[in-house]
C-alpha cells in the first residue's frame, strides 16, 4: 500500500482543477441562464483565513457547476454572518444552510473525537480517518453532528499543532515550568496539555481565540497551541518568541449543513454537494501541504526561534500526556451511548493506531 494516499500526481490535480474553472467559465454561464435557480443558500464562515476561504469559494462554484445552476451558495467570510457560535446557531436552527465549525463539545457533545490529541499526525492520516463515508472519524463525526441538527459534508484544514511561547524553546516537558498557557473549550487538548505540564506549575486560561493575538501582546497569557497557519494568517508569529512543532494534536474544521434541509434536498442537489466538497477538500489537502514549508521560512524570518523535536523527545509529550484515561472520561461516555453494545472506543483506537502504523 502506498504511503501517500493522494493518488493523484500534482500535474493531474492543477490540470483537473484548471479543466472544472475553464467549464465554470465558458459551459455555466450558458446553462444557468436557461436554468433556474431553486436553492439559494448562505455559507457562514467565522475567521479569516485566506487559503481555507478560498477553497470554501470553490465549493461553492463547484455547487453551482455540478447542480447545474440549480443551487446558488453565497460564501459569507470573516465572520460577516458573525461569531463561530452564532453562525453555529444559525445553521441548527436553519436560519443559515452551511457554516464551517470547530465542532467544541459546548456545541456537539461528541466533538472531542474530531481532534483527540496524540492520535492524527499527518496529512495522510487524516485524509484516511476523515474520508467520506467510511472514515473512522468521518462516521462518528457524522453521528456527533447529527445529533446537534447538522449534516457532516467534508473537512477543512487546520493540520499540526504546536506550542508557542515568549520565554522559553519548550523542548522537554520540564520546559512548562511556570508557564501560563491559552486554551479553549477543546477538553481533549486542554487535559492533554495540563497532564505533560504537570508538576511544572504551569498554568492555563481560557481566552477566546479571537482574542489571542492581543492576550499574548499584552502578556495576559505566555503561550498557546497554534498551528503553521494561523502563525502567519492570523499573525501569531508576531506575539511570539518560541515555537515547537511538535505536533502533538491535529485540526480540522468541519463543513456542516443544516440537517432538515439536506434532508429535503433531491437526490442530485445532494450529489452535487457531496461531489463539490470532495473536490474542495483535495484543494484544501493540497494547499495546505504545500503551504506549510512558505508558513515555517516566514515564521522563522520574523524571528521567532522554531524548534522540531526529535522522534524521542516527542514520545517524552505522548506518554506524559496519558492518553488512555482521557478517551475513558470523554469519549467513552458518548460512543457507549451512541453505539451500545459495539465496545466502539476501542474500535476507534485500534482503527486510528492502525492509521498511524501504515501511514
Amino acid at each position: 500500500m502506498r504511503k501517500n494516499i493522494f493518488f493523484f500526481d500534482k500535474c493531474k490535480l492543477a490540470v483537473g482543477l484548471l479543466i472544472i474553472v475553464l467549464l465554470m467559465v465558458f459551459i455555466l454561464p450558458a446553462s444557468a441562464a436557461e436554468t433556474k435557480v431553486e436553492y439559494e443558500w448562505r455559507f457562514g464562515v467565522p475567521w479569516s483565513r485566506e487559503l481555507q476561504n478560498e477553497s470554501m469559494q470553490l465549493f461553492c462554484d463547484l455547487v453551482e457547476f455540478y447542480s447545474d445552476g440549480k443551487m446558488e451558495i453565497k460564501l459569507y467570510p470573516n465572520g460577516s454572518l458573525g461569531t463561530h457560535d452564532e453562525i453555529f446557531h444559525g445553521v441548527q436552527e436553519g436560519s443559515i444552510e452551511v457554516g464551517i465549525f470547530s465542532p467544541y463539545v459546548n456545541l456537539v457533545p461528541g466533538g472531542m473525537l474530531n481532534w483527540m490529541p496524540w492520535t492524527i499526525e499527518s496529512y495522510d492520516q487524516s485524509a484516511v480517518a476523515f474520508d467520506s463515508p467510511d472514515g473512522i472519524l468521518f462516521k462518528v463525526m457524522s453521528k456527533a453532528w447529527e445529533e446537534v441538527g447538522c449534516h457532516f459534508l467534508f473537512v477543512g484544514l487546520e493540520g499540526p499543532y504546536g506550542l508557542g511561547n515568549n520565554i522559553r524553546p519548550i523542548k522537554t516537558p520540564d520546559d512548562f515550568k511556570n508557564l501560563k498557557l491559552r486554551v479553549s473549550s477543546s477538553l481533549g487538548f486542554v487535559m492533554a496539555l495540563q497532564n505533560m505540564g504537570a508538576g511544572t506549575g504551569m498554568t492555563v486560561a481560557t481566552i477566546p481565540w479571537a482574542d489571542l493575538y492581543n492576550a499574548l501582546e499584552r502578556g495576559v497569557v505566555e503561550g498557546c497551541w497554534s498551528l503553521w497557519s494561523s502563525m502567519v494568517e492570523e499573525r501569531h508569529f508576531e506575539v511570539l518568541k518560541y515555537y515547537t512543532g511538535l505536533g502533538w494534536a491535529w485540526g480540522t474544521n468541519n463543513i456542516v449543513i443544516n440537517k432538515e434541509k439536506w434532508d429535503k434536498l433531491p437526490s442530485d442537489i445532494q450529489e452535487a454537494l457531496i461531489k463539490a466538497g470532495k473536490v474542495a477538500e483535495i484543494r484544501e489537502y493540497e494547499v495546505h501541504r504545500r503551504a506549510d514549508a512558505d508558513f515555517k521560512k516566514i515564521i522563522a524570518d520574523g524571528g521567532v526561534e522554531i524548534y522540531y523535536p526529535t522522534p524521542e523527545e516527542r514520545e517524552l509529550f505522548r506518554e506524559k500526556a496519558n492518553m488512555p484515561p482521557i478517551w475513558e472520561e470523554l469519549c467513552k461516555p458518548w460512543l457507549e451511548k451512541n453505539y451500545p453494545g459495539e465496545n466502539m472506543t476501542q474500535k476507534v483506537i485500534d482503527e486510528l493506531e492502525k492509521i498511524h502504523n501504515t501511514y
